[in-house]
Formats: structure tokens, C-alpha cells, sequence
């Protein structure tokens, strides 16, 4: 059990901030200062600042089997990411006078999808209006990604650029930006489950406009480069595959238009993107220990590095670390899904593999 886990604990059973968990909870907090001052707090005002995180955490405590993770990881992933996150947020559609359109970037197994709900609730219970938008909710339909397929049987899963609606999405999000509390919006929505798993569109879900949108995906605000380097990372070692790299690459500028949408955007990244695979081989595992039916070790792997074919980490988000224009904040997790660090762009300690 981490230092934090044990102080989080004993705020959960105490349901209070004693002034024995305030000083524990002052003296972790200066000690990972570089993963606080992003969110503004320093030596002079952490007293302050752990009593107002407190409170909000405490008047969470009843919606605690809401949340997609339970137990130990939801009380440090409430305290040390979700709640700052969503102040930081909050902070931010304050300074303007419509809907704010929030990105968020995370490679498969950063828990892009599990931070999205977990600030929806966060956020709804604190009053907003709240749209969760995923990039996988915009897929072509079923019929159209066959066809694609036909024309290129490269295109072995849906994810990679291609095989989205993105005309449909910089509808929505237009729709959203331009919405009010009486507009009536239909968001699109996937069915993973469809077709046997190959998926289609369901039907839609009906807002009445939104105060913040969480738009997330595996690749969203990721750049096209201008050409594919001479050498490239390994699992793109074929012609085979560095023709599929270029493909993917030029398919990417059809999705600008889409990002220029945002008003930010949160990048979630492994200080080694190969976590990604680790964690989905986790994830199967645990399915299958659940009595549920899951994918082999090396049909994950297989899965896994087919992405990493299509838009490798290395290419396409490690530069986002370093692009102030592009990226507003950056959150590394490591091998345990922890906090590693949190930065604006270009700030952080550079030691992760992606970034080498």
C-alpha cells in the first residue's frame, strides 16, 4: 500500500479532516510538488488548498459505487487526477461565454475513457452540464466500414484514420459549441457489441446542450508529419507496414478540421507506451478470471501493435508533449496507472521511452 492509499483510507473512514490526515496530507503533497503546482498549489497555500480537496472529496463519498473503478484506485485516482482535473476544467469554461470543448488524448489502457465518466459525474454533481463524446462513437457504419475494407484489406479493425464519420462529428461538436440550455442535440453513439463484436451505430442520444464536452480517443489531436522519417520504430519494420504508416499518416489531415474544434486538449501518456500493451493483457486476464471470454496474450499483442503500425506513439504522440500550441496539459501514469508526473507541455522530465 502507497503512502497516499493509507491517508486516503483513513480520511474515508474518519469522514472528516482530522488535523493528524491534514499534516499527513500536507507533508505528500510537498513531497510530489512536481505533480501539485499544475494545479496551483505550492508551499504558501496548502493548507488551503488540501482542505478544499477534502471537502470535495468527502461529499463524493455517496456516489462512490458511480464510479467505473472502486476501492483504493478510486480514492487515489479521485484525489490525485479527477478532482484537480476537474477544477482545472471548471477554471477554464469560466473564461468564456460558451460551451468548452475539452480533448482528451490517451493511448489504449491510460484510462482516457475511465477519467471521461469519472469528470462527467464529477462535474454533473457539482452542477454543469456535461456531454461525454468518444472518438469511437463517430465510426463509420457498419455497411461503410465493410466497403472500406473491400478497398483496403489493411483496414483489419475499426480505430485507425479512415474509419470515422468525421464530417458527423464536426457536426456535434458545432452543434455543442452553439448550444444553449433549451437546444435539442442528437450525440451520436456505438454499439461495440453489434454485428459480433465488429460494431454499427445505434441510436442516438438526446441533449439539451452542455455546459463542458469531453471528447476523447486514442488519437485525438494528433498532427500528420510532413513525411514519415527514414527510420521508424519497431512494430513498422516491412514496406508493407511503412506503406500502411504513410497511409494512415495522409488520412490524418482530414481530421484537422476536427481538432480545431477543441478548446484544449489533455494528453494521458505511460512514461513507456509500451504499458498499453501490458495493461490490455491485464485487462483480458481479469476478464477471463471473471468467467468471461477474452483474447490470448498474442492476439493482444497482435491487436495492439497493428495501432502502433497505424500511428505509432513515438511519431505521433510524443510530440504533443513539447507542442504548446496543440497540448494545454500533460499527464504521465506509470506502470501501476499512478500519477507519474503533470505538466503543461514541454515541461516535463522527458524520461519516459516515448519520448526517446
Amino acid at each position: 500500500m502507497s503512502a497516499l492509499e493509507g491517508i486516503l483510507q483513513g480520511l474515508v473512514r474518519a469522514q472528516y479532516l482530522s488535523p493528524e490526515l491534514q499534516d499527513a496530507l500536507e507533508r505528500w503533497t510537498l513531497d510530489h510538488l512536481y505533480q501539485s503546482q499544475v494545479w496551483g498549489i505550492d508551499r504558501h497555500n496548502v493548507r488551503e488548498a488540501i482542505q478544499q480537496r477534502s471537502q470535495q472529496f468527502l461529499s463524493l463519498l455517496p456516489l462512490k459505487n458511480r464510479f467505473p473503478l472502486q476501492g483504493d484506485r478510486l480514492w487515489v485516482s479521485l484525489w490525485q487526477l479527477w478532482l484537480p482535473l476537474a477544477q482545472w476544467l471548471v477554471a477554464r469554461y469560466q473564461q468564456q461565454t460558451r460551451p468548452f470543448i475539452q480533448g482528451m488524448l490517451g493511448l489504449q489502457g491510460t484510462g482516457k475513457t475511465t477519467t471521461a465518466k469519472s469528470l462527467h459525474l464529477i462535474l454533473e454533481h457539482w452542477g454543469y452540464g456535461v456531454v461525454h463524446l468518444s472518438l469511437d462513437d463517430i465510426y463509420k457504419s457498419h455497411t461503410q466500414r465493410q466497403q472500406l475494407q473491400q478497398e483496403d484489406p489493411r483496414l483489419l479493425w475499426r480505430g485507425p484514420p479512415g474509419t470515422h464519420d468525421v464530417a458527423a462529428g464536426i457536426e456535434v461538436l458545432d452543434q455543442l459549441r452553439q448550444s444553449t440550455p433549451t437546444s435539442a442535440i442528437a450525440i451520436p453513439r456505438f454499439d461495440k457489441s453489434a454485428w459480433a463484436g465488429a460494431g454499427d451505430r445505434t441510436e442516438p442520444e438526446w441533449v439539451d446542450g452542455a455546459d463542458m464536452v469531453l471528447f476523447e480517443g486514442w488519437f485525438v489531436g494528433v498532427q500528420p508529419l510532413s513525411e514519415l522519417p527514414a527510420t521508424l520504430p519497431d512494430p513498422i519494420v516491412t514496406e508493407s507496414d511503412r506503406a500502411f504508416a504513410a497511409d494512415c499518416n495522409q488520412r490524418l489531415h482530414a481530421y484537422l478540421p476536427l481538432w480545431q474544434r477543441l478548446d484544449s486538449l489533455l494528453v494521458l501518456v505511460p512514461t513507456d507506451y509500451r504499458y498499453s500493451l501490458q495493461w490490455r493483457q491485464q485487462a483480458e486476464q481479469q476478464m477471463k478470471a471473471a468467467g468471461q471470454s477474452g483474447q490470448t496474450d498474442s492476439q493482444i499483442e497482435q491487436f495492439v501493435k497493428y495501432f502502433w503500425k497505424a500511428l505509432h506513439p513515438q511519431l505521433y504522440v510524443t510530440p504533443l508533449l513539447q507542442d504548446t500550441r496543440q497540448t494545454d496539459l500533460v499527464v504521465e501514469l506509470d506502470a501501476d496507472h499512478q500519477v507519474a508526473a503533470a505538466y503543461p507541455p514541454g515541461d516535463g522530465t522527458q524520461n519516459h521511452s516515448a519520448a526517446s
